[in-house]
């Protein structure tokens, strides 16, 4: 193919969607028939949406939709793990997501991370440049007097082709591996009491050597909102991260870092989920764990 012929079909490609979208982005193309609203919640923020959310938008308990079934009988199981391909496929074609879909997930009682963490699992699926998140959530756009509805979208089924992104996700072995190069930094999410040793409930205390610390709820605003790209950076470089360093975040279990992982690639940084995190780690006796205050 020639270089003029190659140069058109990128101009003809379409652009990606916003990582974050505003109220006045989302009014705009509500009527849109590719357009999957998903308002992320669990048990108890369900209540919420059946008193009103946006018109045509669906209630999603990320926790049981979004995740691996959690057998609590069986305490060697790790929690909130990514669904299998035919789960996830079986999710999101009920959701009435296909191959020409773009989505919308909905933050509501600030469920910032739960939130970040389907945009990661939808990342996985292969939906990557078409998704955003509503900043905001449903609150910011009720505050702007937009409408709101107790009604049940009715929801066509959608044929989506899987082309699942495994970047997204490193495995504790790549972490080790990892942890002292140069170009990669470890990120604890977990409050700094978890991350200078708190009893964390799970099988040690402590953190991953060599890793820095960024509580996940540095990026937000006391109203619900995503701080700016501006303050993010500043964020992540006051903790050590440099501009082309590849992020690799943990937390708890796998939710926390997601908005970690969510920011770094706001930025531009190649980005990844160690989806077992400390849950994992503290579990694995080969592993290295430091405990005590970070210098």
């Amino acid at each position: 193919m020639s270089l003029p012929f190659l140069l058109m079909l990128a101009a003809m490609a379409p652009k990606p969607n916003p990582m974050l979208v505003d109220r006045a982005w989302l009014a705009e193309r509500l009527q849109d028939p590719k357009l999957v609203m998903l308002q992320i919640g669990d048990r108890q923020s369900k209540a919420d949406y059946d008193a009103g959310h946006i018109p045509g938008s669906q209630f999603v308990a990320f926790g049981q939709e979004l995740a691996a079934p959690m057998d609590h009988s069986d305490p060697s199981k790790l929690m909130l793990e990514l669904p299998s391909p035919t789960q996830l496929k079986s999710t999101l074609e009920a959701k009435g997501i296909g191959d020409d879909s773009y989505v919308v997930l909905i933050v509501a009682r600030e469920y910032f991370s739960p939130t970040t963490r389907a945009y990661l699992t939808l990342t996985y699926a292969g939906l990557g440049g078409r998704i955003s998140i509503l900043d905001g959530g449903v609150e910011a756009w009720k505050k702007d007097g937009r409408p709101m509805t107790a009604d049940l979208p009715t929801i066509r089924p959608g044929s989506l082709t899987l082309r699942l992104d495994s970047s997204v996700v490193v495995s504790a072995e790549q972490v080790h591996q990892s942890r002292g190069k140069a170009g990669v930094v470890v990120v604890d999410a977990r409050d700094t009491a978890f991350f200078n040793g708190a009893d964390t409930h799970q099988a040690r205390s402590g953190r991953i050597p060599g890793a820095i610390s960024i509580p996940y709820s540095s990026f937000f605003t006391d109203d619900g909102f995503f701080k700016s790209a501006a303050a993010i950076e500043a964020i992540f470089t006051a903790a050590g991260v440099k501009k082309g360093d590849r992020v690799l975040s943990y937390c708890h279990i796998g939710q926390q870092a997601t908005a970690v992982w969510f920011a770094a690639r706001l930025l531009g940084h190649e980005a990844s989920l160690y989806d077992g995190s400390f849950d994992e780690w503290s579990r694995r006796k080969e592993l290295p764990v430091d405990a005590g205050k970070s210098p």
